[in-house]
């Protein structure tokens, strides 16, 4: 008995590893090569019946510097002050959380949240935030704010089956996302949260809530 639980112990361990290898070869590639295909775009894809998502991918210098600002400004705030994680930021959700009774914030950086698109999935486990916490600090090390920016923004989900800004630009407001004014890219940034359920719902007020921070604090964001 205990020389089978010790081989599974050797083999989850290997597989384990193995997943290590697979996150970082990813990074390198990835690190000077357009991502094409993420965890969550395979999933969108698995879930809808081989429905294609709606992706394009545009370099950063093609991309309009609001929809840049506006991002950070609704979703990570100390973008280029933190190594991955935002303590502070966890602090505050963890504190909401329990006050609430529920889970009413998350506290995750962009790069956590790009970790997570990139090779996890949607539920909540122990091993995917300990998983995402690894890929995190790789993403971190290997890649400059400026390109965990670049990938998040043509990664990250604005609504059903669409994924990515210059998607999401044409989608929305029938133009190239390097001519998004900063009204629309509010927008956009806004959707962030909760994207598939605002896009049908525009006019709900937790999206104008978000509207509004974003628009008051903008021109603060600092971006790379």
């Amino acid at each position: 008995m205990k020389n089978i639980f010790l081989s599974i112990i050797k083999v989850l361990s290997v597989l384990f590893l193995l997943v290590q290898v697979w996150v970082f070869i990813s990074l390198y590639w990835w690190s000077d090569h357009p991502v094409e295909k993420t965890m969550f775009m395979r999933m969108d894809t698995w879930e809808n019946n081989a429905t294609e998502v709606d992706h394009t991918w545009v370099n950063y210098s093609h991309m309009s510097p609001y929809i840049k600002q506006a991002v950070v400004t609704g979703e990570d705030g100390k973008f280029l002050e933190h190594h991955g994680f935002d303590w502070d930021g966890m602090q505050v959700a963890l504190a909401r959380n329990e006050e609430n009774g529920s889970i009413v914030a998350g506290g995750s950086t962009i790069t956590q949240q790009l970790a997570k698109n990139l090779f996890l999935y949607n539920q909540r486990s122990y091993f995917r935030k300990f998983q995402e916490a690894i890929i995190t600090v790789m993403m971190e090390k290997m890649w400059s704010k400026k390109r965990i920016l670049e990938v998040y923004l043509n990664s990250v989900e604005f609504g059903e089956n669409l994924y990515g800004v210059e998607a999401a630009s044409q989608y929305y407001f029938k133009k190239d996302s390097k001519y998004l004014t900063k009204q629309e890219s509010i927008f956009l940034a806004a959707l962030l949260p909760d994207p598939k359920y605002f896009q049908n719902h525009p006019n709900d007020r937790k999206l104008h809530f978000r509207e509004h921070f974003i628009m008051k604090y903008i021109n603060s964001s600092q971006i790379p």
